[in-house]
């Protein structure tokens, strides 16, 4: 495992980076338990790997108090990221042993209230007693953005959370809130958390520009787009004692995502050919391929439910892909740079009404506003979305 700087700071983080929605159980068949938990978080520790991603929502709060437990075997050599702006876990695993008040109007959002309520909570959960890295998870409409600069900057000072990024953000407000840190002395957001794969490229023209001008690194979430990359829609390899989310979307025109997951197979299809020529696994060489991006530091966040799948991922440290194969894959996925729904805009803007074809089980409005969002008369957008489920 190499490491690179993450983004604007001198933080040194691992090449690759394991997502933790998939540590717990409470999300059924879409998580490890605690003794397979264990075993990919420790190879993947035993690989060289210190970068950790979870949130307050994973798992309904227990991918937190799952990654606490493991960390506490060497606190120092882990870099723990976390995330506010969703409501903490849904049941009773929000570490206070009181279920998640749905029509609490302030327990979910991107403002002060919640983001110290949230962080305090973490701390908890994880054990410990600073968070090294804190991702702002969804970009909520409503809070002023000097209110979240300073609000981050005051955990920052207070010792509680060492860095800040920004996850679901548009770059136009990455670069407000940045700009502004700037021209007050405050720390500014060093990475954002986007989802960036060879199916998922729409970001691109808005924020690589940015990120290079601004020296901000991305992390890549669901860089294997919720396993479709693994290639086994493509060659008829399900099984079907293993959850398949996507699988829905792949079979039954009537689904939400069923047309823009026939583009993303139609792409692979056009990719087949290459990935069989580099002998790895179709998972690994996804991964490689934003390994390699040239002009920003890019690191994938990848989430696995078993041991196997998580050394099938890692053999994306073992090899290089050749400029010519580089150059190969980023050709033949230029349809990736088209929204999944044209009509809606680029990510992160079919993301924030929606949620995304790589998860389609999760709708973003749910999730950020709970059963609040008519509830809540906001004077300065008083219509944030335009469009309803």
């Amino acid at each position: 495992m190499k490491y690179k700087l993450l983004g604007r700071s001198g933080l040194r983080v691992s090449e690759l980076c394991l997502g933790c929605g998939t540590i717990g159980t409470n999300w059924g068949p879409l998580g490890a338990d605690k003794d397979e938990s264990f075993k990919i978080l420790n190879g993947f520790a035993e690989e060289g790997g210190n970068f950790l991603d979870t949130s307050n929502r994973y798992q309904e709060s227990q991918s937190e108090n799952w990654v606490g437990d493991f960390i506490q075997k060497d606190r120092d050599f882990f870099v723990v990221g976390t995330k506010y702006s969703l409501g903490d876990g849904a049941s009773d695993f929000n570490g206070i042993g009181l279920p998640t008040n749905q029509l609490d109007p302030n327990n979910r959002g991107n403002h002060r209230k919640n983001l110290r309520r949230s962080v305090e909570a973490s701390l908890k959960r994880l054990k410990t007693d600073y968070i090294d890295f804190l991702w702002l998870h969804i970009w909520d409409y409503t809070t002023p953005f000097d209110e979240i600069v300073l609000t981050v900057n005051d955990l920052i000072k207070s010792g509680k959370v060492l860095y800040a990024g920004l996850s679901s953000v548009p770059a136009w407000q990455v670069a407000r809130m940045n700009t502004y840190a700037d021209n007050h002395g405050f720390h500014p957001f060093v990475a954002v958390q986007n989802e960036w794969s060879i199916v998922e490229r729409s970001h691109e023209p808005e924020f690589l520009p940015m990120c290079k001008e601004l020296d901000i690194g991305i992390t890549c979430w669901s860089p294997l787009h919720g396993g479709l990359l693994s290639g086994k829609y493509t060659k008829g390899q399900i099984n079907p004692d293993q959850p398949n989310r996507v699988l829905p979307h792949v079979q039954d025109k009537n689904e939400f995502w069923f047309e823009a997951t026939q583009r993303n197979l139609s792409i692979l299809d056009d990719l087949s050919e290459t990935f069989d020529s580099i002998d790895e696994p179709w998972a690994a060489i996804s991964l490689r391929w934003l390994m390699q991006q040239k002009d920003v530091v890019s690191i994938p966040i990848f989430s696995v439910r078993t041991f196997e799948q998580l050394k099938e991922s890692l053999r994306a440290i073992k090899f290089e892909l050749s400029d010519e194969q580089f150059s190969t894959i980023t050709n033949k996925t230029t349809k990736a740079l088209q929204s999944v729904l044209p009509n809606y805009g680029p990510y992160p803007y079919t993301m924030l009404e929606y949620g995304s074809p790589a998860l389609p089980s999760f709708f973003s409005r749910d999730l950020l506003w709970g059963g609040t969002e008519e509830l809540i008369s906001n004077h300065r957008i008083p219509e944030p979305y335009k469009y309803k489920k």
